[in-house]
């Protein structure tokens, strides 16, 4: 191994390592807000794409959980927020740590990677750009990677909290 080669294998352990803590702290924080709630639930830690991921998952229906997701993932939303900061105030960094609670987020990332690869094919299909509705930045992300994935361009269009994805044609 190359000297380069070393440093580059031990920043990547230090980046695991960094988002390992992140996933730590995230969990006593929501252990501590389960508590506070009085909700059941399982937390459950991981690193995906580069970010830590933390799940709040619970052995009924989740229906006590669903609480925590809100309308839309309202709720779900302000909680991943919450958890960044809290992450922040421990390690002094900033977070892009990633919350599901009761496998909404999942759930969402599915029905929006279908999205994003039906316009795909209607923009293929009509040779126009296909606008679709405002969304947050967790949504768009999901619809840019389904749009690359059939093999189009999109491009994130207007200004927050009306900002949508626009599938451009070959």
């Amino acid at each position: 191994m190359t000297e380069g080669t070393t440093s580059a294998a031990a920043e990547g352990g230090d980046t695991l390592t960094r988002l390992e803590q992140e996933g730590e702290i995230a969990a006593d924080y929501l252990e501590g807000l389960l508590d506070i709630a009085d909700l059941d639930g399982d937390i459950d830690m991981d690193v995906e794409a580069d970010r830590a991921a933390v799940s709040i998952i619970s052995d009924s229906a989740g229906r006590e959980l669903q609480k925590l997701v809100g309308r839309d993932g309202e709720v779900l939303e302000a909680l991943q927020e919450l958890t960044r900061l809290a992450v922040h105030r421990e390690t002094g960094d900033r977070s892009r740590l990633m919350l599901d609670i009761a496998g909404f987020r999942a759930k969402k990332r599915e029905e929006l990677a279908a999205l994003g690869a039906e316009a795909a094919e209607q923009a293929k299909s009509s040779g126009e750009p296909v606008k679709l509705d405002p969304m947050t930045p967790f949504e768009r992300k999901v619809v840019h990677d389904a749009v690359a994935a059939a093999g189009l361009r999109s491009e994130s269009e207007g200004e927050e909290p009306q900002r949508f994805v626009v599938v451009l044609p070959a």
